[in-house]
């Protein structure tokens, strides 16, 4: 019986994320998450350095609404130094521990490190490329200002690059998501809406992400006897290379049928993600399977 903790004593559990990335340092940006749920609020704010090295030099957190322990927000002010690669959460979880609040703040980390993947500092006239929606100029453009994008999805590996000779592939990307205007606020808005809704026998899990080149719905339904997955769907009416990205989203219809267990969370890599897979796609579903735990 899956019997999720966010929904003791309520048939409904909503979390909202509203992130964006303003260009305040010559060799730096600051990322703010505003998250909350049904309990509680923060604000997350982190100033850090693009790709190559997301190096963290500042960090802040505050409590909006709710019972947010404070001591969470001075620890979060010791991230400064550390970079926003792997071994991140392992950092946070050693200077938040395991207290009421802490996964929350955990959350927000993540989702900071996520925008860190969203904008870079190239030239801006090598960056002015992009103009136009050139898609193949603005795919080229991403594997020079994101070292960790060659092969991070099916969009940037050989054969989705194969793809601009034999399709007609259009984007969202603008020159300013390479190398932003000198103060420039919001060059990147996102807004992630996540929830888990009881009812008729089933667990509905929904799971929204829209900004400046994504906008994904993903839905699943759960069967609360038995734990199976049996819906899972999506739309996405906007990706960063459409026509490429398109590609590995059927993939979605491989979870109808599995079941929502502790180990789903590691077998998604397999049907969501790597180099066959969309990352995007594979994060948000991960995510709504963390909330179930």
């Amino acid at each position: 019986m899956i019997a999720p903790p966010l929904l003791r004593d309520r048939d409904r559990y909503e979390r909202v994320m509203d992130g964006r990335v303003d260009n305040t340092h010559e060799d730096a940006f600051t990322h703010t998450v505003v998250l909350r749920d049904d309990d509680q609020a923060l604000e997350l704010s982190v100033v850090a350095e693009p790709s190559p090295s997301y190096l963290i030099r500042e960090a802040r957190c505050r409590r909006v609404a709710g019972a947010l322990d404070p001591a969470l927000g001075a620890s979060i002010e010791k991230l400064a130094g550390t970079a926003m690669v792997g071994g991140l959460s392992r950092r946070v979880a050693e200077l938040t521990g395991s207290g009421p609040g802490a996964a929350f703040v955990l959350g927000a980390v993540v989702e900071i490190a996520r925008l860190a993947r969203q904008t870079a500092k190239l030239p801006r006239e090598r960056a002015e490329r992009a103009a136009g929606g050139n898609a193949w100029e603005c795919w080229q453009l991403d594997m020079t200002g994101w070292i960790d994008l060659p092969n991070s999805c099916f969009t940037y590996t050989d054969a989705g690059r194969s793809l601009f000779s034999s399709r007609t592939v259009t984007t969202p990307m603008q020159p300013d998501l390479y190398s932003s205007r000198p103060g420039q606020r919001r060059v990147f808005e996102r807004k992630k809406v996540a929830r888990l809704e009881r009812r008729d026998g089933r667990l509905a899990l929904f799971h929204s992400m829209h900004d400046n080149v994504h906008g994904f719905e993903v839905t699943y339904e759960v069967d609360l006897a038995t734990g199976t997955i049996v819906r899972a769907e999506h739309v996405t009416p906007r990706l960063p290379y459409m026509e490429i990205c398109s590609e590995p989203q059927r993939k979605i219809t491989a979870l109808v049928g599995e079941t929502a267990d502790d180990g789903l969370r590691r077998r998604i890599q397999h049907h969501l993600g790597g180099e066959t897979g969309c990352a995007q796609l594979y994060d948000l579903t991960a995510d709504l399977l963390k909330l179930l735990t």
